[in-house]
């Protein structure tokens, strides 16, 4: 079945993949012994967004920018540790 997934379109592929953690859209999930605890996910091949300090921007684009990854941080973290390494 996965691989008629992924002859479905050429830029979409599915992996196998059997483990205590796994990668899920932007999500990291880890079974730490029977505890599923998330934290946000960092593909290897995206580049972080700049945040536009000096840009020619409305000052929204630069609120929304801080507010996302904040938020994403706040959705994907199980613990007060996970949260905190992402806000650094």
């Amino acid at each position: 079945m996965l691989d008629q997934a992924n002859n479905f379109h050429p830029n979409i592929k599915l992996v196998r993949q059997i483990g205590r953690n796994m990668p899920l859209i932007d999500e990291f999930i880890e079974n730490s012994n029977g505890t599923l605890k998330t934290s946000e996910y960092h593909k290897e091949a995206a580049e972080p967004y700049p945040v536009p300090f000096v840009s020619d921007h409305d000052s929204h684009v630069f609120r929304n920018t801080v507010d996302t990854a904040i938020t994403r941080a706040i959705r994907y973290s199980t613990t007060l540790v996970h949260f905190e390494e992402e806000i650094r």
